[in-house]
């Protein structure tokens, strides 16, 4: 059986921003803590979002890390108790609204956070007493905004998977115009976030027809658009389309993902500063090239639509074309060559393997990795 769920309230626009007002009041939020990080303030475009606000009543976080955690989320909490707040706004990238997630069940439930991770069996303990979310994305890169799930290093340093129905954001407003001031290192590195996504949840062997077909538009506008958005910030065109491929590539993997964030999520965890999505865009030719030997992916021909939908000509059965793109794209876009130029080295292979194998989207790849296949794939990423 085949269950499938589809999702929340999308507004995608140029000025969607403009929408947050009407959005706090339909949901019935009177206070709102605005959850963001420093650099989304120092860029200005956190202001955007204050303005659309108006007078009503509000308070702000910014203390959010690169990577979010849950000694941020405390301190987010003490914010919210503190000035009363009934909700969240989350305006930021994947980790600002991934910490408004954390902080969503912190402030309604029990415990430690690591109580409610997906690993530790904790989704079910996640009720709908949750703190209603709004997502304001300003990157085009993890989705979150229209995700069940979050990615959070824990206090035992362990970066973990929360995923529940109830942590899905009521609202999500994408607005192109306020990604439009984003660097081009960080328009490419998540780009091709969104651009894993859409990949990795096809290549998944979970039966949702309809997130397979969101993925493969998905991956068609982002791998289309990327390099324009990347060489010129103000083309409005591009950044809607990898806005767009951001949220189908989130609204996709429902489905699931697979080794390339099961390496990415683990070496974040042991590493974070290391940036997320230009993990994914290293780690995927040779996720590639190991999923082009599962059974599901050879009998539904999965290489050679993805190819298709890239506008190569095809693919051969070892994934080559495909994974050779992937390459190719990267360095166009500036991206590392390898992990070696992201300062990882061999020492640490045994530890990322660890979390790889315990990482919640390790048992939803296509092929289940064994340990010597990842040290294979990690040192094949070098």
């Amino acid at each position: 059986m085949a269950r499938i769920l589809y999702l929340t309230q999308i507004d995608i626009d140029h000025g969607a921003v403009r929408l947050l007002p009407e959005e706090c009041q339909r949901i019935g939020l009177r206070r709102p803590l605005v959850v963001t990080d420093a650099g989304v303030r120092a860029a200005g475009v956190l202001q955007h979002a204050l303005h659309a606000l108006r007078d009503l009543p509000h308070a702000v976080f910014d203390g959010t890390p690169s990577n979010p955690t849950e000694a941020a989320v405390r301190a987010a909490l003490e914010v919210l108790r503190r000035e009363r707040c009934d909700g969240l706004v989350a305006v930021g990238g994947g980790s600002s609204i991934d910490l408004a997630k954390g902080l969503a069940i912190a402030a309604t439930h029990d415990g430690p956070l690591k109580t409610y991770a997906t690993i530790e069996g904790g989704s079910p303990k996640i009720t709908d007493r949750v703190l209603p979310l709004i997502a304001v994305p300003t990157t085009a890169g993890t989705g979150s905004e229209v995700a069940r799930g979050a990615i959070v290093i824990v206090d035992d340093g362990r970066k973990l998977g929360f995923h529940s129905w109830h942590l899905m954001p009521r609202a999500a407003l994408l607005d192109p115009d306020l990604t439009l001031g984003l660097p081009p290192g960080l328009t490419a590195a998540t780009g091709m976030d969104a651009i894993a996504h859409c990949l990795e949840t096809f290549m998944a062997p979970a039966v949702n027809p309809p997130a397979d077909g969101i993925a493969l538009d998905g991956l068609a506008r982002g791998w289309g658009h990327i390099e324009r958005a990347t060489r010129d910030g103000a083309d409005r065109e591009a950044r809607w389309n990898m806005m767009s491929a951001s949220m189908q590539g989130a609204m996709a993997f429902q489905k699931g993902l697979g080794c390339v964030h099961s390496l990415s999520h683990s070496l974040g965890g042991v590493n974070p500063r290391l940036h997320h999505g230009t993990l994914n865009a290293v780690f995927l030719p040779a996720v590639v090239r190991f999923n082009a030997g599962a059974a599901s992916i050879r009998h539904e021909q999965r290489l050679q639509r993805l190819a298709h939908a890239m506008g190569l000509p095809g693919c051969d059965a070892a994934g080559n074309e495909v994974a050779g793109a992937i390459t190719e794209m990267n360095a166009r876009l500036g991206l590392p060559a390898g992990l070696a130029a992201m300062g990882v080295t061999p020492d640490l292979f045994e530890r990322v393997i660890d979390g790889a194998m315990a990482d919640h989207c390790h048992k939803t790849n296509p092929r289940l990795a064994s340990r010597d296949d990842y040290r294979a794939m990690l040192e094949a990423s070098m």
